[in-house]
């Protein structure tokens, strides 16, 4: 796995809170404390568009199926569906009563879900110009930190210490209690296991039907930030920020460290692996880091 840094961007937007690729990688997302969500192409570095209408942090967001759309999260407690081409607000989403920490479409981005500060967990129909939220989940203890969103269930991690899986179409639910503050949460790319990034500095491998602990992962520092895990090199190896300013990688099955990639001086808190290909973004305060095989840039160019 040859990852070298390809690309710095400075985003411009004060500290950048999350970044995250669009569905087929071909341009991603940068969160800002300025209350403003920019779209890059990240191969170029290039600012396609900014999107401004939150009125506080923006905190996290996710691209549409069809690339047309956006969803973002704010801790103005307000959730935006954004129209990608016109760089205009469709749709302002209320009814948390706390900021919103999180954003997922489901996959045919027809329902936009959040979690929030305010302990729960919110699914939007965004298809109609219903304003309200067609369900809420109230059973978490704490502050929702993260969301999976799969075709028929939607799964969410919180500051309580719990992982609950609702089965939307059974109409159940399933909590998995680990017992330390889960910071972050993503799903293995064949939906078998799930990865919890916890604020003891471990990350906890569970096996998503049994809720068994697989695996644990430690050697990052987390120094109270909230720093985010990933999967990468098809299901293999685990990777993760760290408050040092750099990004650490496990073999998934020896849990052993394989590498260790040194991003900058401050603290590493999001990343966002490529959906396709080798490529890797990290935040760090301004700063959008792309790291990847330089080859894949090439074969780009020869096609």
């Amino acid at each position: 796995m040859d990852l070298v840094a390809k690309r710095s961007i400075n985003c411009e937007q004060g500290a950048v809170r999350a970044v995250r690729y669009n569905v087929d990688g071909s341009y991603c997302l940068s969160c800002g404390s300025d209350k403003k969500i920019k779209l890059w192409n990240p191969r170029t570095g290039l600012l396609l568009k900014t999107y401004g209408g939150h009125a506080d942090e923006v905190m996290d967001a996710a691209g549409s199926c069809e690339s047309s759309y956006i969803v973002s999260a704010s801790l103005d407690k307000s959730v935006i569906y954004w129209d990608v081409s016109t760089g205009l607000p469709v749709r302002r989403l209320r009814g948390h009563a706390g900021g919103v920490t999180c954003i997922r479409f489901n996959e045919e981005s027809s329902i936009a879900v959040s979690g929030s500060k305010d302990n729960t967990v919110a699914c939007w129909d965004i298809r109609t110009r219903k304003l309200d939220a067609v369900q809420t989940m109230r059973e978490a203890k704490d502050c929702i930190t993260a969301l999976v969103v799969s075709e028929h269930k939607i799964i969410s991690s919180s500051l309580d210490g719990s992982i609950r899986q609702y089965d939307i179409r059974a109409g159940e639910l399933v909590c998995d209690t680990i017992g330390v503050p889960i910071t972050y949460l993503v799903q293995t790319r064949d939906g078998q296991c799930l990865l919890a990034a916890c604020s003891d500095g471990t990350i906890r491998l569970i096996d998503n039907d049994s809720g068994e602990l697989l695996a644990e992962y430690k050697g990052h520092r987390v120094d109270d930030y909230t720093i985010e895990c990933g999967i990468i090199a098809a299901d293999t190896k685990i990777i993760s920020g760290s408050a040092e300013g750099a990004a650490i990688v496990w073999d998934l099955l020896e849990g052993k460290e394989v590498r260790r990639l040194r991003i900058g001086s401050e603290v590493v808190h999001s990343l966002a692996p490529h959906p396709t290909g080798s490529d890797i973004l990290f935040a760090r305060k301004r700063h959008l880091e792309v790291w990847g095989n330089p080859e894949e840039d090439e074969e780009e160019v020869i096609e």
